[in-house]
């Protein structure tokens, strides 16, 4: 029997993102699991005040904390915009509780916003008739996530928002490791017409045929956009001088350090990183143009989590077809969908080194963008 520590590190790596409509190309997580969620209170708050790069950046800062926490061991998670939610064997659950006290201290702290967290076992969700399923999308050679099903994950958060399972904030002081985590990158305009952010789960009464086929659907009609509807050119991003986002890494990632250094060390490393980029020749191991290419590919910018969720690059007849599809499968009680327009997309960034080509790349519309679908679905993630 495979050991239990091993279990995600041993699924295959598919590369083929429509297989995954199929429940057949999930795996049930091992019965002493965790699942562990976290969102941010009042994101729609935030997002009204013009704040999504940092409610971005702090849901992408639990991903980011649990990877140095673990050592760099591969563990399944799922970025939502405002929140991630993510599974860790029984070994690894102190570790995960205690990280994730830390970070919704620090959050509270830097940010005087409150980080909701919780770890609920899989035995409870499984208690409900409910499951928990896994499967790793390779979107290139050197980076893949994990896509879930099952219902559980979506049961878990729901938990959470009541207050079930939560954890308290760390009363300590130390500071969560949050090494990797950034934000430089220019907003990407849409090149197609608009950037849309699509959140689609199984309706009241959906089978798992019915929910598979409606979302085979809208991966066809996807398909036939240039790249698929990938938002993030080949080419990479435009990357200013200074970045609008440092004084959010600064403040998120300045660990015991001032803010004040950290933001200086941060401009200095963005104006010979411009640079770099701008020049668009090697300089010694690094090749920005080949760095460049494996963000691009590395893009997370579809999933299944509990349902489809994509941001696409699309053109405007495309969306009207899409909406018109969910429409008619919705009104059948096949899924419930929530679609959010906006003219550009972003990224949030966990770079452990820039000499490896694992580098992982959120993507999310720059305007709300999941969170904004969910609030159409009438899912409201920020009560």
């Amino acid at each position: 029997m495979m050991h239990i520590a091993k279990f995600y590190e041993s699924l295959p790596r598919q590369s083929h993102f429509a297989s995954l409509t199929k429940p057949a190309a999930f795996t049930p997580l091992p019965d002493d699991w965790v699942i562990c969620c976290s969102d941010i209170v009042d994101s729609t708050g935030l997002i009204a005040a013009g704040k999504y790069k940092t409610v971005n950046m702090v849901g992408a800062s639990v991903i980011a904390a649990m990877q140095n926490a673990l050592g760099g061991a591969a563990f399944p998670y799922v970025f939502g915009g405002d929140g991630t939610s993510f599974a860790v064997s029984a070994e690894q659950a102190a570790t995960a509780r205690l990280t994730l006290a830390q970070l919704r201290r620090w959050v509270q702290q830097e940010f005087d916003i409150t980080l909701r967290v919780a770890v609920i076992a899989l035995t409870e969700v499984r208690s409900q008739g409910l499951d928990v399923t896994v499967a790793r999308h390779a979107v290139s050679a050197n980076a893949d996530y994990a896509m879930f099903s099952g219902g559980g994950l979506a049961w878990a958060e729901g938990q959470m928002k009541q207050g079930h399972s939560t954890i308290p904030a760390d009363t300590g002081d130390t500071p969560p490791d949050l090494t990797g985590l950034s934000c430089r990158w220019n907003t990407i305009p849409a090149r197609n017409g608009l950037i849309l952010s699509l959140v689609m789960v199984p309706g009241p009464t959906a089978t798992p045929a019915q929910f598979s086929q409606v979302a085979a659907e809208i991966l066809t009609r996807t398909a036939a956009l240039a790249r698929g509807g990938h938002p993030v050119p080949a080419e990479g991003p435009g990357i200013a001088l200074l970045p609008q986002g440092l004084d959010v890494e600064a403040q998120l990632t300045h660990g015991t350090g001032s803010v004040l250094l950290k933001r200086l060390t941060l401009m200095a490393g963005a104006m010979l990183t411009s640079w770099l980029f701008r020049r668009k020749k090697p300089m010694g191991q690094f090749d920005p143009n080949h760095y460049l290419a494996v963000m691009s590919a590395n893009a997370d910018y579809r999933k299944f989590d509990d349902g489809l969720k994509m941001t696409i690059d699309c053109t405007p007849d495309l969306h009207n077809e899409i909406k018109a599809i969910l429409q008619q499968a919705q009104t059948a009680g096949h899924v419930r969908f929530g679609l959010h327009a906006q003219d550009e997309a972003r990224l949030t960034c966990i770079v452990p080194s820039a000499s490896r080509d694992d580098h992982v790349h959120f993507v999310d519309g720059a305007a709300g963008g999941y969170t904004r679908a969910a609030i159409n679905m009438g899912k409201i993630r920020s009560n």
